[in-house]
């Protein structure tokens, strides 16, 4: 590639950076330490001493913490089982295990509160009075969703990082006498590290701030929710600027220490899975002791999918104190499908969707371009601010669009004109700040997809394709871009359906029914009374059926590199 081509395009990504995801976290954290324009620490001390906002940080960096070491505790062991055995269906069980990736744990909530509320499955099924299993604070009800949720990151990720070992090195130490957990704890463990710690950031920033299943849980005491319920303050209040700016320290503080730790890759290997690794087939009770944990995994996993298929099912009002329901129809699928919200926010979602995915298509292959195919000094800076936003809650940069529309809003220039004002208020019309959230969001699925297709082929087809007279334009065109279509498709696929079924940015920013996506229409739908949780299930259903082709068609493009697109 060359350098003037390069140094472009460094350029003008980091203007885009600038503008879409930088400017949203200056305004944020300008209205956390500046008053009147002079810093000030007074409101971040307030936060602090406030016994509500308090209160909610402790809780949200134990939902996160809590929801990190139960999915860990979930995935690590399933991940090791598959690395190692071969038993039967294990390629149903693998599959299985990644299935709670298709539904938003905000949606799986309807079908669990079913399931575990007083007047749930599990009471009328053991015949018990109205015992809350959730509790009264939802507490543990929202860690153990999110981390039913969550954990298939960490298992793409542990399964990466172990297929990656050297099993000479396994030998090695069986040959020294070492065996058992000693020898998974002494060296299978500090080889996967960095892809459990990979994991295990991703999880903690997505719980930390998770916005939809503490709102669906009727979880409020935590502080995302205390910012959503803030936002009507945003103009006159800096509590909640000084709140998201303590919670963007916390997330960005846990990238920067993953990275420093890991990013390297300290336990490296003196070989690449030279020694590739056999598989043992089970037999006779050790097949059932390895298939266990996937039967007992994929049950629980899979119970909140199940409550909202059959609260979908069900006719209003007749599932009640009942194992299941007692009348079943169709008919909500039709008028969830048919409901005048509904309608207009799948388009919504697809034009938002189709406009950030075409956006990141282009950026993110002219990123990868400039990190794989050029010497330019600083492509590694590229490469780490296009994977930042991982390491950014979308509650954070809902929050900070939120804070730059309002500034926006305020210029004169704009507030005089209707088309200005149209564009940049998002209380007029969000759909710019909607599409450059889902595309600053999305954007590391596609760019490290298309790092990884131009990390595979070889340099030397486009260099051949240039000494027989072809132009870049024409290389790429004709030499490249074939090679790396099915990495584009996958990443360009995740980046759509994540897009699709976005909750943090699409719950704070459409504020006029018009311009709801889905995930805002399902949260509506399920405060309406009487139909509302049978209607936003429906619609729940119809997004998890959406997203499962998609992650399936992703999966099989990408294989167990998937989990490379999850890591910090």
């Amino acid at each position: 590639m060359r350098r003037s081509s390069a140094w472009t395009i460094f350029g003008i990504s980091l203007v885009i950076f600038g503008v879409g995801f930088l400017l949203p976290l200056f305004r944020v954290v300008g209205g956390g330490f500046f008053a009147d324009g002079h810093f000030t620490l007074q409101f971040i001390q307030a936060v602090f001493k406030d016994a509500i906002y308090r209160e909610g940080l402790f809780n949200s960096v134990m939902l996160g913490l809590g929801t990190t070491f139960l999915a860990t505790c979930i995935s690590l062991p399933l991940a090791w089982l598959a690395n190692r055995y071969r038993f039967p269906l294990k390629s149903v069980f693998t599959a299985l295990v990644l299935v709670p990736m298709i539904l938003p744990p905000f949606v799986g909530a309807i079908g669990f509160q079913q399931i575990f509320g007083q007047y749930g499955v599990i009471n009328a099924a053991l015949n018990l009075g109205p015992i809350d299993w959730l509790g009264n604070g939802r507490y543990f009800g929202v860690i153990l969703l999110q981390a039913l949720a969550l954990y298939p990151i960490m298992y793409l990720n542990v399964a990466a990082a172990l297929a990656n070992i050297d099993h000479a090195m396994d030998e090695a130490a069986s040959n020294l006498g070492c065996s058992g957990f000693t020898k998974f704890r002494r060296i299978t463990l500090p080889l996967i590290m960095p892809g459990v710690f990979a994991g295990g950031t991703i999880i903690f920033i997505w719980s930390f701030t998770e916005l939809g299943t503490p709102l669906i849980m009727n979880y409020s005491r935590c502080a995302s929710v205390q910012v959503y319920d803030a936002l009507k303050e945003i103009q006159s209040d800096p509590f909640p600027y000084a709140l998201v700016t303590v919670m963007l320290v916390v997330s960005v503080g846990l990238y920067c220490l993953s990275k420093f730790l890991f990013g390297r890759q300290n336990y490296a290997m003196t070989s690449k899975a030279t020694t590739t690794f056999k598989e043992e087939t089970t037999k006779g009770w050790k097949t059932v002791a390895v298939m266990a944990p996937f039967i007992v995994v994929i049950f629980f996993a899979l119970l909140p999918h199940f409550g909202v298929i059959l609260t979908s099912l069900s006719v209003p009002g007749s599932w009640y104190q009942s194992v299941f329901p007692q009348d079943i129809t169709g008919a909500n699928y039709i008028e969830a499908l048919g409901h005048d919200m509904t309608v207009s926010s799948i388009k919504n979602s697809l034009t938002f969707s189709v406009l950030a995915v075409a956006f990141n298509i282009i950026f993110g292959i002219a990123i990868a371009f400039v990190v794989v195919r050029s010497d330019i000094r600083f492509r590694g800076l590229l490469d780490a601010l296009a994977m930042l936003p991982l390491a950014v809650p979308g509650l954070v940069m809902a929050f900070g669009y939120l804070a730059v529309s309002s500034w926006l809003s305020n210029l004169d220039g704009v507030k005089n004109s209707p088309f200005l004002l149209g564009l940049c208020d998002v209380k007029t019309n969000p759909t710019l700040f909607l599409v450059v959230a889902y595309s600053m969001r999305r954007l590391p699925y596609m760019v490290r997809s298309a790092v990884a297709g131009l990390q595979q082929t070889s340099v030397t087809l486009e260099e051949a394709a240039a000494n027989l007279g072809a132009p870049p334009l024409v290389t790429i065109k004709r030499v490249t871009m074939p090679l790396i279509t099915a990495n584009l498709i996958a990443g360009a696929l995740l980046a759509f359906a994540f897009s699709m079924l976005e909750v943090s940015d699409s719950l704070m920013l459409a504020q006029r029914a018009e311009f709801y996506p889905i995930t805002k229409t399902i949260y509506e739908l399920f405060q309406l009374i009487g139909t509302g949780k049978y209607l936003a299930s429906a619609l729940g259903v119809w997004a998890m059926l959406f997203l499962a082709v998609t992650i399936i068609g992703a999966s099989l493009l990408l294989g167990k590199k998937m989990g490379a697109l999850f890591r910090v």
